[in-house]
């Protein structure tokens, strides 16, 4: 089974001769890169939001400490004294990785233990000693792993200084009215807090080689021998190696089992059924109080205020492309026309979006006796969306049609050729996913400057969406 990571090698070992003829031998390589670079990218962006969100809070504490030396300036001196200089040292600390910053806070990281241990594994064991391997690939690797459990523990450190600082503004403070600038720093301080979280998500998301090569290394007994032995968690629990036969006096799992078992029989013949049941239900309600817990991160108390959880997510992770269609019936002056229309939607927030399109409009003819397929325009639009209650959005948008066959764009540049439409109406999104799209959405919509048009358009628009 170690054929993917053996590269054209047979070895032959107590448990089994492992053949590598017909495998592709480049996986190993692009396995320790993926680790890598993914180690080296996540680490870098660490330190340089810590370094941001540490900046932001250094200036929203200014701020306080302004307002505050108008009601107090005694008081102010006193509650922020050394502040800026507090900052200063620990941003100088992230930057030249302070041995203080490094220090570890306890957690357990799943993928930085699999990645390092697996590189570990590759670099001294015996039947890895025949792969094509480069060292200083391997050694670099693990250089980047270290540095990567450094920057995380810098992070953590962080976390921990301003969950300590906000507690302490808001002890000293709350006597005070300043406003709403305690409740932006408690917002930064939050944000910054869910910003790292989500880096640790991204660590626990691995590409498809990292997953191809760790299932390839599970199955060999070299290796899960060697992750239970150097792992962190056998640092952390120090499992014995005779642990499967040393269990004098424990219940076997077989006995466990049988007892469960004979209890469950008799409690009637449905038994079975309903433990199952309330298995299922006891591990929904789990599912949900985990989620909502997730949402908070670990920032170590409630937010006051309702978080954005878009907020920390960079722009393009924030932007939704989609496809709109709508037909229109024929007229005196048009066929009847369909546009697609490619938009692209930018997320404010969980509930709210803003967005803007481009589309075509294509000639479908007088009716389905009568099919033409023509060209009949493009048109402009922008939009947004506002949640109301469950899947139902107020929407609105304006939009700039020019509804004329043309041969260059040189031909729609003059915008008393365009034809205005304001929109406004109900979206609902509909239970309708497919592999390419992630959800649909049916729109009413009213063009209130229809009556104003010449000729005078189409009042009520029906329109579907899709987004991938």
């Amino acid at each position: 089974m170690l054929a993917l990571l053996m590269g054209g090698y047979t070895i032959t070992t107590a448990q089994s001769t492992i053949a590598t003829d017909t495998i592709p031998n480049k996986i190993t390589s692009q396995y320790i890169n993926a680790v890598s670079d993914k180690a080296d990218k996540l680490g870098n962006k660490m330190d340089e939001q810590t370094e941001l969100y540490l900046l932001k809070l250094q200036k929203q504490e200014a701020k306080l400490q302004q307002k505050l030396s108008k009601i107090d300036s005694v008081a102010a001196h006193n509650i922020f004294s050394n502040s800026q200089e507090k900052y200063n040292n620990l941003i100088a600390a992230v930057k030249n990785k302070s041995p203080n910053l490094l220090k570890s806070t306890g957690q357990y990281l799943p993928w930085l233990d699999s990645a390092s241990t697996s590189l570990k594994f590759l670099e001294n064991n015996q039947l890895t000693k025949k792969l094509p391997i480069n060292p200083a690939q391997i050694k670099g690797a693990l250089a980047k792993m270290k540095e990567l459990e450094g920057q995380l523990h810098s992070a953590e450190n962080v976390k921990e200084f301003i969950r300590q600082r906000k507690a302490y503004l808001q002890e000293q403070l709350k006597n005070y009215n300043l406003g709403n600038a305690l409740k932006k720093y408690n917002a930064d301080a939050y944000y910054f807090c869910q910003q790292i979280n989500d880096y640790k998500t991204m660590l626990d998301d691995p590409e498809k080689i990292e997953r191809k090569a760790m299932a390839l290394l599970r199955k060999i007994p070299a290796f899960e021998k060697f992750m239970q032995q150097n792992g962190a968690l056998a640092g952390l629990f120090n499992i014995p190696e005779d642990y499967a036969t040393n269990m004098t006096g424990l219940q076997t799992i077989s006995q466990v089992q049988g007892m469960m078992q004979d209890r469950i029989t008799n409690m009637g013949p449905n038994a079975g059924q309903s433990v199952q049941q309330n298995i299922a239900a006891a591990q929904a309600e789990l599912s949900k109080l985990r989620s909502k817990f997730s949402s908070l991160g670990d920032a170590g108390d409630m937010p006051d205020f309702k978080p954005n959880q878009e907020h920390t997510k960079k722009f393009f992770n924030r932007i939704e492309l989609g496809i709109n269609t709508q037909t229109v019936k024929n007229s005196y002056f048009y066929p009847v026309t369909t546009d697609l229309t490619l938009q692209a939607a930018y997320k404010l927030d969980e509930k709210n979006v803003i967005g803007v399109g481009l589309g075509y409009k294509m000639g479908l003819g007088k009716d389905i006796q009568h099919i033409a397929i023509s060209s009949q325009g493009i048109n402009l639009r922008s939009f947004a969306d506002f949640k109301i209650r469950g899947s139902f959005f107020l929407s609105g948008g304006l939009e700039y049609n020019y509804q004329k066959p043309f041969g260059s764009l040189q031909q729609v540049k003059y915008l008393n050729d365009w034809q205005t439409s304001g929109l406004v109406g109900i979206s609902k999104i509909v239970s309708m996913k497919t592999k390419l799209f992630k959800k649909t959405k049916v729109q009413l919509l009213w063009d209130m400057l229809s009556y104003s048009q010449k000729p005078i358009g189409q009042p009520i628009r029906f329109r579907v969406g899709y987004s991938f």
